[in-house]
């Protein structure tokens, strides 16, 4: 199995780098072969150009780095997405990521009869979002509205026809005590370890 995991935080000694080593971890033992796109250490740029949107408008990708991880993303058995939640939402690299790299031709197409999307990664048998945040479970719920489960999951992924989708959100992840973060560490270690 191959997973690709599209990993966005510039801190080296964050949390959800210690997410990323768990999960990464997990895979290997579970006999996948993990393919980092590590946007941060990557350069990668979120910024849709006016080439870019002409590109996706046409279905070619102009941007070598898109392209590769178009095609990356098309040998992809699962696919997870590690990032913070910061004022609510994913950080802007990510966004950028969805804008210039899932777009038409790669991740999905248009209906021949006009109504919705068609997925074109074949191979993909889940897509999973790990998120860490400061706010508590309730507050994020309650006031704010789940904002990544409204995005990620069903505006993006569940509109472009793609099915077993995940969420894995660590809330109030400075407040907690360090074992009860070391224990989130341990259990994501064990899930993915399963992952076939």
């Amino acid at each position: 199995m191959r997973t690709v995991i599209v990993f966005n935080h510039p801190n080296e000694g964050s949390y959800c780098h210690a997410i990323l080593q768990s999960v990464t971890k997990g895979l290997q033992n579970a006999s996948h072969e993990v393919d980092l796109m590590h946007l941060d250490n990557d350069g990668f740029n979120p910024a849709m150009s006016k080439a870019d949107l002409k590109a996706f408008v046409d279905h070619q990708p102009i941007d070598p780095q898109v392209i590769d991880y178009s095609e990356r993303l098309k040998q992809a058995d699962h696919l997870i997405f590690i990032f913070p939640i910061w004022w609510d939402i994913m950080p802007a690299t990510t966004k950028g990521f969805v804008d210039r790299v899932l777009g038409p031709g790669v991740m999905y197409d248009h209906h021949p009869r006009g109504f919705g999307l068609v997925p074109l990664l074949k191979n993909l048998k889940s897509i999973t979002i790990i998120t860490t945040m400061n706010k508590p479970r309730i507050l994020y719920a309650l006031l704010i509205g789940n904002l990544i489960r409204k995005v990620m999951l069903r505006s993006i992924f569940k509109t472009m026809g793609y099915k077993n989708l995940h969420w894995i959100s660590f809330t109030s992840v400075k407040s907690v005590s360090r074992e009860k973060r070391i224990k989130w560490l341990s259990n994501l270690e064990k899930r993915f370890s399963k992952l076939n």
